[in-house]
Protein backbone atom coordinates (compact mmCIF):
# COMPACT_ATOMS: atom_id res chain seq x y z
CA UNK A 1 0.00 0.00 0.00
CA UNK A 2 1.37 3.34 -0.23
CA UNK A 3 1.41 5.82 2.22
CA UNK A 4 -0.58 9.32 2.68
CA UNK A 5 1.70 11.29 4.81
CA UNK A 6 -0.97 14.23 5.64
CA UNK A 7 -4.24 12.89 5.41
CA UNK A 8 -5.70 14.40 8.27
CA UNK A 9 -8.67 16.34 6.37
CA UNK A 10 -8.77 14.34 2.98
CA UNK A 11 -9.61 10.94 2.37
CA UNK A 12 -7.37 8.41 2.29
CA UNK A 13 -5.97 6.89 -0.86
CA UNK A 14 -6.09 3.65 1.11
CA UNK A 15 -9.62 3.80 1.78
CA UNK A 16 -11.14 1.80 -1.08
CA UNK A 17 -8.01 -0.69 -0.54
CA UNK A 18 -9.25 -1.10 3.35
CA UNK A 19 -12.60 -1.36 2.87
CA UNK A 20 -12.15 -4.46 0.55
CA UNK A 21 -9.34 -6.12 2.97
CA UNK A 22 -11.71 -5.71 6.16
CA UNK A 23 -13.34 -8.16 7.63
CA UNK A 24 -16.61 -6.64 9.40
CA UNK A 25 -17.19 -2.74 9.70
CA UNK A 26 -13.65 -0.71 9.57
CA UNK A 27 -13.22 2.15 12.01
CA UNK A 28 -11.88 5.58 11.61
CA UNK A 29 -8.73 6.66 13.39
CA UNK A 30 -8.59 10.65 12.56
CA UNK A 31 -6.04 11.00 15.78
CA UNK A 32 -2.82 11.20 16.40
CA UNK A 33 -1.05 7.92 17.43
CA UNK A 34 -0.43 7.40 20.85
CA UNK A 35 3.38 5.73 21.72
CA UNK A 36 3.96 4.28 24.94
CA UNK A 37 7.68 3.89 26.14
CA UNK A 38 8.81 0.58 26.31
CA UNK A 39 6.88 -2.02 28.92
CA UNK A 40 8.96 -4.52 30.12
CA UNK A 41 5.30 -6.92 30.59
CA UNK A 42 5.43 -6.47 26.66
CA UNK A 43 7.49 -9.56 26.02
CA UNK A 44 5.61 -11.44 28.98
CA UNK A 45 2.09 -10.55 27.52
CA UNK A 46 3.53 -12.24 23.97
CA UNK A 47 4.60 -15.50 26.39
CA UNK A 48 0.96 -16.10 27.11
CA UNK A 49 -0.69 -14.86 23.92
CA UNK A 50 2.06 -17.84 22.15
CA UNK A 51 0.70 -20.25 25.06
CA UNK A 52 -2.48 -19.61 24.37
CA UNK A 53 -2.14 -19.95 20.31
CA UNK A 54 -0.01 -23.35 20.52
CA UNK A 55 -2.32 -24.42 22.86
CA UNK A 56 -5.69 -24.11 20.15
CA UNK A 57 -3.52 -25.26 17.45
CA UNK A 58 -0.79 -27.19 18.15
CA UNK A 59 1.65 -28.94 15.31
CA UNK A 60 -0.56 -26.40 13.13
CA UNK A 61 1.32 -23.51 14.75
CA UNK A 62 4.65 -24.11 12.61
CA UNK A 63 6.04 -20.98 14.19
CA UNK A 64 5.15 -18.30 16.86
CA UNK A 65 7.41 -15.26 17.28
CA UNK A 66 7.07 -11.84 18.96
CA UNK A 67 7.52 -9.11 16.37
CA UNK A 68 6.76 -5.82 15.64
CA UNK A 69 7.84 -2.56 18.31
CA UNK A 70 6.95 -4.24 21.45
CA UNK A 71 9.63 -6.67 20.33
CA UNK A 72 12.31 -4.51 20.77
CA UNK A 73 13.53 -3.75 24.37
CA UNK A 74 13.71 -0.30 24.59
CA UNK A 75 11.54 0.82 21.98
CA UNK A 76 8.41 3.13 21.91
CA UNK A 77 5.21 1.12 20.67
CA UNK A 78 1.87 1.37 19.99
CA UNK A 79 1.21 -1.01 23.15
CA UNK A 80 -0.22 -3.47 21.26
CA UNK A 81 1.61 -7.14 21.05
CA UNK A 82 2.26 -8.29 17.04
CA UNK A 83 2.61 -12.03 16.83
CA UNK A 84 3.51 -13.37 13.99
CA UNK A 85 1.97 -16.96 13.23
CA UNK A 86 3.29 -18.79 10.76
CA UNK A 87 0.69 -21.86 9.17
CA UNK A 88 0.99 -24.10 6.31
CA UNK A 89 -1.14 -22.22 4.10
CA UNK A 90 -2.74 -18.90 5.44
CA UNK A 91 -5.37 -19.38 2.39
CA UNK A 92 -6.93 -21.99 3.73
CA UNK A 93 -8.89 -20.68 6.57
CA UNK A 94 -10.78 -23.57 7.73
CA UNK A 95 -7.46 -25.30 9.17
CA UNK A 96 -7.36 -22.74 11.88
CA UNK A 97 -9.70 -20.00 11.84
CA UNK A 98 -12.28 -21.46 14.32
CA UNK A 99 -9.32 -22.93 16.70
CA UNK A 100 -8.22 -18.79 16.74
CA UNK A 101 -11.56 -17.66 17.09
CA UNK A 102 -12.95 -20.17 19.94
CA UNK A 103 -9.16 -18.89 22.00
CA UNK A 104 -10.49 -15.10 21.75
CA UNK A 105 -9.36 -13.91 17.89
CA UNK A 106 -11.29 -11.93 15.49
CA UNK A 107 -10.82 -12.37 11.41
CA UNK A 108 -9.59 -8.36 10.99
CA UNK A 109 -7.99 -8.35 7.77
CA UNK A 110 -7.83 -10.70 4.59
CA UNK A 111 -5.07 -9.62 2.16
CA UNK A 112 -4.94 -12.39 -0.74
CA UNK A 113 -2.72 -10.04 -2.76
CA UNK A 114 -0.48 -9.30 -0.11
CA UNK A 115 1.07 -12.83 0.62
CA UNK A 116 -2.13 -14.07 1.99
CA UNK A 117 -1.87 -12.10 5.08
CA UNK A 118 -4.67 -12.86 7.55
CA UNK A 119 -4.75 -10.38 11.09
CA UNK A 120 -6.92 -11.04 14.13
CA UNK A 121 -7.53 -9.13 16.64
CA UNK A 122 -7.22 -10.54 20.58
CA UNK A 123 -10.49 -9.53 22.29
CA UNK A 124 -9.17 -9.38 25.63
CA UNK A 125 -6.03 -8.02 24.76
CA UNK A 126 -4.19 -5.01 22.62
CA UNK A 127 -2.85 -7.84 20.50
CA UNK A 128 -2.44 -7.96 16.61
CA UNK A 129 -1.66 -12.04 15.29
CA UNK A 130 -0.33 -12.02 11.75
CA UNK A 131 -0.92 -14.88 9.65
CA UNK A 132 1.39 -15.79 6.89
CA UNK A 133 2.03 -19.27 4.89
CA UNK A 134 5.16 -21.20 5.37
CA UNK A 135 7.88 -19.53 2.88
CA UNK A 136 6.28 -16.18 2.27
CA UNK A 137 9.32 -13.69 2.05
CA UNK A 138 7.37 -11.69 4.72
CA UNK A 139 8.33 -13.61 7.09
CA UNK A 140 12.17 -13.75 7.13
CA UNK A 141 11.39 -9.65 6.67
CA UNK A 142 9.94 -9.02 9.67
CA UNK A 143 12.24 -11.46 11.48
CA UNK A 144 14.97 -9.31 9.91
CA UNK A 145 13.58 -6.13 10.59
CA UNK A 146 12.93 -7.35 14.30
CA UNK A 147 16.88 -8.46 14.71
CA UNK A 148 18.07 -5.34 13.72
CA UNK A 149 16.37 -3.26 15.89
CA UNK A 150 17.32 -5.29 18.73
CA UNK A 151 20.53 -5.53 17.86
CA UNK A 152 21.83 -1.92 16.69
CA UNK A 153 20.81 1.07 18.97
CA UNK A 154 21.02 3.86 16.40
CA UNK A 155 18.99 1.88 13.90
CA UNK A 156 16.54 1.95 16.94
CA UNK A 157 16.75 5.36 17.87
CA UNK A 158 16.23 6.61 14.65
CA UNK A 159 13.47 4.27 14.06
CA UNK A 160 12.14 5.42 17.09
CA UNK A 161 12.38 9.72 16.40
CA UNK A 162 10.83 8.99 13.22
CA UNK A 163 7.62 7.85 14.98
CA UNK A 164 7.32 9.83 17.55
CA UNK A 165 7.59 12.49 14.57
CA UNK A 166 4.98 10.96 12.42
CA UNK A 167 2.87 9.68 15.49
CA UNK A 168 2.02 13.81 16.47
CA UNK A 169 -0.06 13.80 13.05
CA UNK A 170 -3.44 13.80 12.30
CA UNK A 171 -4.42 9.81 10.67
CA UNK A 172 -8.03 8.91 9.25
CA UNK A 173 -6.45 4.91 9.69
CA UNK A 174 -3.46 3.67 11.64
CA UNK A 175 -2.42 1.64 8.24
CA UNK A 176 -1.61 5.15 7.29
CA UNK A 177 0.77 5.62 10.27
CA UNK A 178 1.84 2.60 9.16
CA UNK A 179 2.80 2.98 5.90
CA UNK A 180 4.52 6.68 6.15
CA UNK A 181 6.96 4.35 8.13
CA UNK A 182 7.65 2.73 5.05
CA UNK A 183 10.87 4.67 3.54
CA UNK A 184 12.55 4.37 6.83
CA UNK A 185 11.99 0.60 7.45
CA UNK A 186 13.46 0.69 3.91
CA UNK A 187 16.49 2.41 4.56
CA UNK A 188 16.92 0.36 7.71
CA UNK A 189 16.36 -3.35 6.07
CA UNK A 190 19.10 -1.83 3.22
CA UNK A 191 22.15 -1.24 5.90
CA UNK A 192 21.07 -4.46 7.93
CA UNK A 193 21.49 -6.47 4.35
CA UNK A 194 24.47 -4.87 3.44
CA UNK A 195 26.21 -6.54 6.48
CA UNK A 196 25.16 -9.85 6.08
Amino acid sequence: MSSTPDNSNSTSKNDAYLTKVTVGNRKVHNAPITLSEYDPRWPKLFEQEARRIQSVLRNKALQVGHVGSTSVPELCAKPIIDILLVVTDSSDEESYISSLEEAGYTLHIREPEWFEHRLFKGLDKDVNLHVFSKGASEIDRMLQFRDRLRSNNTDRDEYARVKHNLAQRKWRHVQDYADAKNSIVQEIMERANAVD
